[in-house]
């Protein structure tokens, strides 16, 4: 906004942004372009008039529509400012993006009544209107009238509801009251009846389609339910394929008639119910459904559940008979009242017809001579009788006056009630969401504390079971080669037997040798001498042999003691490191365990005593809030 009032006068300042955040969709940064500049200036106060009138265009094509509104209220203070009267292309433009924000927050009255005036306006000023565009324009007019709701929402409405509706209503009345005339102090305001008037007065209603003036009769004037339905379906399937571009009316936006169709479908339901209810006392739900062609039985249901609602009808649905019954009728019915007056009448000429009165003469000559006599009498009664109606309808006054100010005093009541029953709740609710919170934040840490436990236990026992994967592996390594040491052992002794055998036999060969040397020995004493020799030189042999074996024996035995030994003192040292392993995990587990007993009851007493403090300041705050409450109430009470 700044750059663009640096770099050009004050219309273009104000029109630049609009069509900026129109051309990139910039909703945020459109509600800053609504800085108000000097209105004191009357060119400054028309230039801002012209900038108005362009963001009204840009937020009804944005969809932003409270801006719109606001915009469209600026539009109407400033009309009201300007000595001049509005050009007709800007008053076309205001009413045209009225219909739009009107139709857009479904005050129906209201986008029917913009709608007339954008009709005069175009018949008065837009010399090149073409037939067509006009007969377009005038439908629309009358579809928007005859979509206005039958009936409002004030019944049943508090005081404080109805002042904030008729605020609302005249907002909306001074935002369509900006036309060519001057303002009227103390008009009326806007009606369903006012409008169709003048429709017809105005002569609107000539100007458009046949189907829309046969619609208008249908919902207006015919008085036949039993077939109104079906005719008015076959003329909304019609209506919903008009509409187009005016081409003669450019700045005008495009009429689709067929978003009238939805509010004429429900108020054709309204209409015939009300008149179904007139006739008939019950009707039976199949035959009901048959007569509303445009919804299923159970949207009937909801539109006249609305209705009853809003004492719009009174009837009742009995799903188990499956009849829909019609209450409250009776002579005094306003409906009714009237058809049997039109009956009344026709019966009367009927009678006139086949029994013609006597003469005057003869008629006085009858009544005359207790005229005076009945006159007084008659006004004797009826004063009486109107004093009986103004006591009862004094009496019936005061008692509404009375039930409605009790059900006002209970309604204040119901409402005070729900609003300490809002609140314990909010209070209960936020007391139970930090609970649910620290909780959630307990079990977290609880979680990771677990996690963090799981892990180191984890990690505690995979180097057990590595340590006993070793211990187990040694261990089947030390069964293998004591096997294997048996296997040699049991070989070598194997390969030795046929050995041992082969020098059994030698030593008996020898030894016989030894004996028949002996012999000849004794005999020859040089043989003897020689063969002691040779048996010492054997003899001294096989010692030598005898004592390298036991030797090599001795050393294999104690190689096999100590290896024995050995693997025993392994055994006992795996032994005592796993106990002491064990008892060194053990220690520490319980460390940890008292440590994280001790944090966990510390983070208890501490949490218990922040929770404590945060009770303790909420309790303050609500008490200062609802202090605080308690005097606006009072405050609004006494005001």
């Amino acid at each position: 906004m700044a750059t663009f009032t640096k770099t050009g006068n004050a219309t273009q300042a104000h029109n630049q942004p609009s069509q900026f955040c129109k051309q990139y969709n910039r909703t945020r940064e459109f509600h800053r372009a609504r800085d108000r500049p000097d209105l004191l200036a009357p060119e400054s106060l028309q230039r801002y008039l012209e900038t108005r009138f362009e963001q009204l265009k840009v937020s009804t094509e944005l969809g932003i529509w409270k801006e719109a509104f606001r915009t469209a209220e600026d539009i109407c203070g400033l009309m009201c400012m300007v000595k001049e009267t509005p050009k007709s292309s800007l008053l076309v433009v205001y009413y045209s993006k009225l219909t739009e924000i009107f139709w857009s927050s479904s005050n129906h009255l209201y986008h029917a009544s913009a709608w007339f005036k954008l009709f005069s306006l175009q018949k008065i000023f837009n010399k090149n209107l073409s037939q067509k565009d006009l007969q377009l324009i005038a439908s629309s007019v009358v579809l928007a009238v005859l979509s206005v709701p039958l009936y409002g929402r004030s019944h049943g409405a508090s005081i404080l509801e109805l002042e904030n509706e008729k605020e609302h209503n005249l907002r909306m009345s001074n935002l369509i009251g900006v036309n060519l005339e001057p303002k009227v102090e103390g008009r009326d305001m806007l009606s369903p009846a006012s409008l169709l008037s003048e429709l017809v007065s105005r002569g609107v209603l000539s100007y458009a389609t046949p189907e829309v003036k046969e619609l208008y009769h249908f919902l207006e004037h015919e008085f036949h339910p039993l077939d109104l339905g079906p005719k008015i379906k076959l003329l909304l399937d019609r209506i919903s394929k008009l509409g187009g571009e005016l081409s003669s009316a450019p700045s005008l936006p495009e009429v689709q008639l067929s978003q009238y169709v939805p509010s004429l479908e429900k108020i054709a339901t309204l209409k015939l119910l009300q008149r179904v209810s007139k006739m008939y006392q019950a009707i039976t739900i199949k035959n009901l459904a048959q007569l509303v062609p445009f919804f299923d039985f159970s949207a009937v249901e909801m539109i006249a559940a609305d209705a009853v609602r809003n004492n719009f009808v009174d009837m009742k649905v009995d799903h188990i008979k499956g009849v829909v019954i019609f209450r409250n009728l009776s002579i005094k019915s306003d409906g009714l009242k009237d058809h049997l007056a039109n009956f009344s009448e026709t019966m009367n000429k009927v009678r006139a017809m086949l029994f013609p009165a006597p003469s005057k003469s003869s008629q006085f000559g009858d009544i005359v001579p207790n005229l005076e006599e009945t006159v007084e009498k008659e006004h004797k009664r009826l004063l009486a009788r109107k004093s009986i109606i103004e006591k009862i309808k004094e009496e019936q006054e005061r008692q509404q006056l009375e039930m409605e100010r009790e059900e006002e005093q209970r309604k204040l009541k119901l409402l005070k009630l729900t609003e300490e029953a809002e609140q314990q709740r909010l209070a209960l609710d936020l007391q139970e969401k930090r609970r649910q919170r620290i909780l959630r934040e307990i079990e977290e840490r609880e979680l990771e504390e677990a996690q963090e436990k799981v892990t180191k236990q984890s990690v505690i026992e995979k180097a057990m079971s590595e340590k006993r994967k070793k211990d187990q592996e040694m261990e089947k390594k030390l069964q293998r080669l004591a096997k294997t040491m048996d296997y040699l052992e049991r070989a070598k002794r194997e390969e030795a037997a046929p050995l041992i055998e082969a020098a059994y036999q030698q030593r008996l060969v020898e030894e016989r040798e030894v004996k028949l040397r002996k012999e000849l020995q004794e005999s020859d004493p040089m043989e003897k001498k020689r063969l002691e020799i040779f048996q010492e030189r054997v003899i001294g042999l096989r010692q030598y042999e005898f004592e390298r074996l036991r030797k090599e024996q001795d050393e294999g035995i104690v190689q096999m003691i100590r290896a024995r030994k050995q693997e025993t003192d392994n055994k006992k040292k795996q032994i005592h490191h796993l106990k002491s392993e064990e008892e060194r995990i053990k220690k520490l587990q319980e460390k940890e365990e008292a440590r994280q007993r001790e944090e966990t009851e510390k983070r208890r007493k501490e949490e218990a005593e922040r929770r404590a403090k945060c009770y303790a300041i909420a309790e303050k705050k609500w008490q200062r809030e609802e202090e605080i409450e308690e005097r606006l109430r009072v405050k609004a009470l006494l005001g």
